[in-house]
């Protein structure tokens, strides 16, 4: 089932895709349906009482990795981001002024269903509640180092679309076999698929989890192939993930 959460009619509701519509299942409005295009979209996940992880990977694809000109790394290699970099699903990514370049980066976003602490490899994804699409935007100007990028690349407000949709995983048989691609104004500008990680969603998992403990709603944003470019102001960027679904975001000047 592809879940979203929603502001429509003056409150925040949750509902699911249904025949090209979206259901809501928020008790006062149950049943009620609406367009696609007469919601605001918010990020795909149910609240939490407390502050959300979001965990991301670097080079955890070895083609990108070579279009940085770095290895990739033999560990997982992650940096945290925080929650308020998160927007929904059409949702517009401020482009900081005076900056030379700023990309897309489509990552499959794996959603943590259950407290998670020394999870064997083997049994990760009974820990998993869904998917979501990500978009990681980075300001590579001010990037000092792959291996620990600043603040300021990762954690900008806006720069973290996510949606439309969280689908449950067992909705996803395969999830390490699925195609990403990302539209820049209709052009094709990425290509990829998820079987082309360097550390796959099991192995995270495990990995993160033998020193942490992540509770459900935690996000582990899985990294992203290479092709990725500059956007400028004005440019609708589509990022897709089989399956899971299309993210559509615009970029505006600061």
């Amino acid at each position: 089932m592809k879940h979203a959460r929603i502001a429509w009619a003056g409150a925040v509701l949750d509902a699911v895709e249904a025949d090209g519509q979206l259901a809501l299942l928020t008790p006062a409005v149950r049943g009620h349906r609406v367009a696609f295009d007469e919601v605001v979209w918010l990020p795909p996940l149910a609240p939490v009482p407390r502050a959300r992880t979001v965990l991301a990977l670097g080079l955890n694809y070895a083609d990108h990795a070579k279009e940085l000109a770095f290895k990739p790394p033999t560990e997982p290699l992650a940096f945290a981001k925080g929650e308020a970099s998160l927007i929904g699903h059409r949702g517009v990514t401020v482009r900081p002024a005076g900056v030379q370049n700023m990309h897309y980066e489509c990552e499959l976003a794996v959603v943590i269903g259950r407290t998670a602490k020394h999870v064997k490899r083997g049994d990760a994804h009974d820990y998993i509640a869904g998917y979501t699409v990500a978009n990681d935007f980075a300001v590579r100007d001010y990037l000092e180092n792959w291996y620990r990028p600043n603040l300021r690349v990762k954690n900008r407000d806006t720069g973290t679309p996510i949606g439309p949709w969280m689908v449950d995983a067992a909705d996803v048989p395969d999830p390490m076999n699925l195609a990403l691609q990302t539209t820049v104004n209709g052009t094709v500008t990425q290509r990829g698929n998820t079987r082309d990680m360097v550390f796959d969603i099991a192995t995270l998992i495990e990995y993160f989890t033998s020193f942490m403990t992540l509770q459900p709603g935690d996000l582990i944003l899985t990294g992203t192939p290479d092709g990725v470019v500059d956007c400028q102001p004005g440019d609708v960027v589509i990022t897709s993930i089989e399956g899971i679904g299309d993210l559509h975001n615009t970029i505006v000047s600061a």
